[in-house]
């Protein structure tokens, strides 16, 4: 069945109402009909199996079935902070870390940002950025949708996480000492881990300078130079193979 998202799941009588760009996917797109059957979500993690009543391009009725059983999910809460990309790359790394479980993305310009963004561009940047973290969560069936924050400078980021309890890292091709598969295997218990990915050109020493006097370690992903949207990707997998929920609940099991 296919995955429909809304604000919230609101029904009067056990009917639910779709409506917006939604309606008009179900009814001109993919040319449903009634009767057919769809998983109806919510922004807050409802989900229901439901069937359509009617159907037009600007409202589609649908009756909840049954509620299902919420996904299974990790304590631990992944945030990526991700320099600015070109547009195919920055989708690429918002649908991916969506379908891996990542809680939130910001995106940020440092010094070697190729991209640069002003006010105008920034909303109608965030608005198509959401869209595509919304398309992901249909796609993948996932209960909450990643959060897209407003992007930021790198100095204000760091100023952000500076105080806060987290496995904070900066991810730098230059770093000899800690990579990132060893630090995590020497870390007993987390809650909340923040990965920070630079630009095509990486970071200045100055920026990994800052970075650690805000608390992030320096890590590396090893010997090969990785695209940008390569490394916010591995780390996302790494992070979630070694604390996360890639693998069966024990439920399951």
């Amino acid at each position: 069945m296919r995955n429909f998202l809304v604000e919230e799941i609101s029904a009067i009588n056990g009917v639910c109402l779709i409506r917006g760009s939604e309606a008009w996917h179900i009814s001109r797109v993919l040319r449903m009909k009634q009767g057919d059957h769809i998983v109806l979500m919510d922004k807050k993690g409802g989900r229901f199996e439901s069937s359509i009543e009617s159907i037009s391009s600007r409202e589609v009725k649908v009756r909840l079935k049954r509620p299902l059983e919420k996904q299974a999910s990790t304590d631990l809460s992944i945030t990526l902070c991700q320099a600015v990309t070109k547009s195919n790359a920055m989708d690429l790394i918002i649908q991916k870390a969506s379908e891996l479980g990542v809680e939130s993305l910001t995106p940020f310009f440092s010094e070697r940002s190729v991209v640069r963004l002003d006010q105008d561009r920034i909303t109608n940047k965030m608005m198509h950025w959401k869209g595509v973290a919304e398309s992901s969560a249909k796609q993948c069936g996932r209960a909450v949708t990643m959060q897209v924050e407003s992007p930021l400078e790198l100095s204000s980021l760091l100023e952000k996480w500076r105080e806060k309890d987290a496995l904070k890292v900066i991810l730098w091709e230059k770093e000899a000492e800690n990579d990132l598969k060893s630090l995590l295997k020497s870390t007993c218990s987390i809650k909340d881990f923040v990965g920070i990915i630079g630009p095509e050109g990486g970071f200045t020493e100055g920026e990994v300078l800052a970075g650690r006097g805000a608390g992030f370690i320096p890590v590396s992903l090893g010997v090969r130079i990785l695209r940008a949207e390569t490394a916010a990707l591995a780390i996302a997998v790494i992070v979630q193979y070694e604390l996360g929920d890639l693998g069966l609940s024990s439920a399951s099991t």
